[in-house]
């Protein structure tokens, strides 16, 4: 084959995969656009405002959202697994471990979701004069909020990590977790409740999941007697199940206990 055939040949051919791929995340978002058409056009009856701009956006958020599947494809999912399986052969807990929390720390303290809503639990605390007024008091109470939930996170990794070791059932933790939240907030003060529960939710960032995935995945792939569907995976609920915990702890540490009932 000549080589401006075989160089023809690879440019439709990636043009073909691009399309395929456009056309799957079109896929998936088809349902998200179809809702808000529906009920813009058919039960609120109004137009879209700006409609040029809504259109461009949907363009944007669909090859967003392809590139970002396809990073993950080829670099996140491989990489953690590539990770896992090297610590493993390696043999060392303690490195394992420290990796672990690393990533789950790392992640978390530069999560957008979870910056803004510390921020925001900041400035209703001092507006609600729960905490000081000013400035540096709002930052150190978001600063506080996030490295809180990003050590939870990082915990909760490691704990993960030993779990699929160990060979531990993942709904005996998550029970006895749950069982923690619910008995923590009833001592807890109700201006942390609600700031701890959406904690749990934001901390699945979009590094953190494929990341920590493709870890317990690889993890429990190299390790004999564990299977990948058992053992590997869970650690996003170890991920969200922690950071509940620790902000209520903080709470209690900041505002004091109170019963909430």
């Amino acid at each position: 084959m000549p080589q401006e055939t075989k160089r023809r040949y690879l440019i439709l051919t990636l043009i073909g995969r691009l399309f395929q791929k456009l056309k799957e995340a079109g896929r998936d978002l088809l349902p998200i656009i179809l809702v808000i058409t529906i009920f813009q056009l058919a039960i609120l009856r109004q137009p879209f405002p700006d409609l040029l701009e809504v259109l461009i956006g949907a363009v944007l958020v669909i090859i967003g959202l392809m590139l970002f599947v396809q990073g993950l494809e080829m670099g996140l999912f491989p990489i953690g697994e590539t990770l896992a399986v090297a610590f493993a052969r390696k043999g060392s807990l303690v490195w394992l471990l420290v990796f672990g929390f690393g990533l789950g720390f790392s992640t978390t303290v530069a999560e957008p979701a979870l910056i803004a809503i510390t921020q925001e639990a900041a400035k209703v605390a001092s507006q609600g004069n729960i905490i000081a007024p000013g400035e540096s008091a709002r930052a150190s109470y978001a600063l506080g909020l996030r490295l809180t939930v990003a050590v939870s996170v990082g915990l909760a990794i490691a704990i993960g990590i030993i779990r699929i070791l160990r060979g531990w059932p993942v709904h005996y933790l998550i029970i006895a977790g749950y069982m923690i939240v619910i008995l923590m907030t009833l001592i807890a003060p109700k201006e942390i409740v609600g700031i701890a529960y959406d904690s749990g939710g934001v901390t699945t960032s979009t590094v953190t999941v494929p990341l920590v995935t493709a870890l317990g995945v690889g993890l429990a792939s190299s390790i004999r007697g564990r299977n990948p569907m058992v053992d590997g995976f869970g650690m996003i609920a170890f991920a969200s199940l922690f950071p509940m915990i620790f902000v209520l702890g903080f709470g209690m540490i900041v505002f004091g206990v109170k019963i909430a009932w």
